[in-house]
């Protein structure tokens, strides 16, 4: 069963479930999905449903950011939630370690010396990370850092 199906199968079981939050998150996730492929002007492969999953999760995260500042802690509940559920979709993420560590082999097959070496490093990471689901801003981070060590 491709992500799509996967999708409609259990927004349809989540209706006859009466389970609101995994609902409207599903909905959210089929609006986003359909209006990609509006845009696109055809299906979406499984590889570009993931990008539009993961881009809902980078947004979600923002909000809870937003929301934790400005002290509205239930929205920011509400929107870990919907992590949750979309990120049951995609990949297993990436842990620190295995993002340092391609991180340092990245680095090493770039032969990056400074922090103007950080666009072929962090592209040389995501393609050692495809197919697994890596939060960009830890990423970023981790590149920063290493980079920093070796030109500071």
């Amino acid at each position: 069963m491709d992500l799509k199906q996967r999708i409609t199968t259990d927004l349809t079981a989540a209706m006859k479930a009466k389970d609101a939050a995994r609902l409207s998150t599903l909905r959210m996730v089929k609006a986003s999905m359909t209006n990609r492929e509006i845009e696109k002007g055809g299906e979406l492969s499984d590889e570009e449903l993931m990008k539009v999953m993961q881009s809902l999760v980078k947004q979600r995260r923002d909000s809870v950011e937003q929301y934790e500042k400005a002290g509205r802690q239930e929205l920011a509940d509400k929107e870990l939630s919907e992590i949750k559920i979309i990120e049951e979709y995609l990949p297993q993420a990436a842990s620190r370690e295995e993002i340092e560590k391609a991180v340092e082999s990245a680095i090493a097959e770039t032969n990056a010396k400074t922090m103007r070496d950080m666009g072929a490093v962090m592209k040389a990471v995501q393609a050692r990370l495809a197919g697994r689901s890596a939060d960009g801003r830890t990423v970023s981070e981790v590149v920063k850092n290493q980079l920093g060590k070796i030109s500071g």
